[in-house]
């Protein structure tokens, strides 16, 4: 049985439609990404799961119990879902210490005072926070207080953690260490997550699967590898990773590879379904796939260099073909201004 089950979700602010339309589930250990833009429909789906917003249509259950049903007017408010939540500004209380803020969901359900405190120390512990219990939040880091906050969310077995940007706050050292760790703590405790974040690599790194959002539906879902490797759509290729976009001509579809021609150039690609031949195209590539070559060849682009930008354990350079924008990585500073760049054609995506 599935954690969590959506269906059919619409939900609008006055006018203006927000989801159109969305189904997901939450298998049990498992941790779900919605990822998008802003304005895709994320949040709103994870509040409206939360019991923060009402939907106008479709159906939400937690386990076999239904929680909103638009057509027979069941709408659980939040407090009785059972959730837990963990908001993207931490929402700790200022004037209680770490303890009493991880107790405080289970003062609110009158659990005996003596198991509170088992559950909250045993809490703090799992997340390493044991020795700040009677600190106050103004005490602690960024970090420590976004683990109070798990902590919070944590303490009562929740069937279902719904996490809203939880490392947005991290300066970008600590967003790298705590990512690893919040994967390593939801494989150790197998957590039911659903993570809205806007972050790609925080999306690909401790999620089993992914929801791409796209103007309030989902646009394409699947595995961490699946998105980036795979993607289905020209939306989906160019959310996800860092890429180049070469706008051309499809001359031919055939066997699985089309032709994209452009002012000078030529280039053979795995053709995506909506490659129709005499039509026109975009060839989209990772940054990591092109090769800077040494001279002209197949299914290589002439490219002159514009700048070059030292990034620690590489190079990036950018290049201009015609008048698109090419960047690509290398192991070290170019010279000249005339270069050659060698598109593998299994890594070059035409839509």
């Amino acid at each position: 049985m599935s954690e969590l089950t959506v269906e059919n979700l619409h939900l609008a602010y006055g006018d203006n439609p927000i989801l159109k339309g969305v189904d997901m589930k939450l298998e049990r250990g498992e941790v779900v990404s919605l990822l998008g833009p802003s304005g895709s429909g994320k949040t709103t789906l994870l509040r409206a799961v939360a019991g923060l917003e009402v939907p106008s249509q479709g159906r939400i259950l937690i386990g076999d119990k239904v929680v909103f049903d638009g057509s027979r007017g069941v709408d659980v408010p939040a407090e009785g879902r059972n959730l837990g939540l963990v908001f993207q500004s931490y929402a700790l209380w200022p004037h209680k210490t770490v303890f009493d803020n991880v107790a405080y969901g289970l003062k609110l359900r009158h659990a005996n005072r003596g198991d509170i405190g088992e559950r909250v120390r045993s809490a703090l512990e799992q997340l390493s926070l044991g020795p700040l219990a009677q600190r106050l939040p103004h005490q602690l880091s960024g970090g420590q207080q976004q683990r109070v906050a798990l902590a919070r969310a944590l303490v009562y077995n929740p069937p279902v953690i719904l996490l809203d940007e939880p490392l947005s706050n991290l300066d970008a050292k600590l967003r790298e260490e705590a990512r690893a760790w919040l994967r390593e703590l939801i494989v150790r405790l197998q957590l039911s997550a659903l993570c809205v974040t806007h972050d790609q690599a925080e999306a690909l790194a401790i999620s089993d699967r992914i929801l791409l959002l796209n103007g309030g539906r989902i646009e394409q879902q699947g595995t961490p590898q699946e998105m980036y490797s795979s993607p289905q759509t020209l939306f989906t290729a160019d959310f996800m990773g860092s890429n180049n976009r070469l706008p051309g001509r499809v001359a031919e579809v055939r066997d699985g590879m089309a032709l994209l021609e452009g002012h000078g150039w030529r280039l053979r690609g795995t053709a995506k379904p909506s490659a129709a031949p005499g039509g026109e195209g975009v060839g989209m590539i990772r940054l990591e796939n092109i090769r800077i070559a040494e001279g002209p060849g197949e299914n290589r682009l002439p490219a002159k260099l514009s700048t070059s930008m030292y990034l620690g354990d590489r190079w990036e350079h950018l290049f201009h073909v015609g008048e698109a924008r090419v960047r690509a990585y290398g192991n070290a500073q170019l010279a000249g201004d005339s270069h050659w760049l060698e598109v593998p054609p299994q890594a070059l995506w035409v839509f």
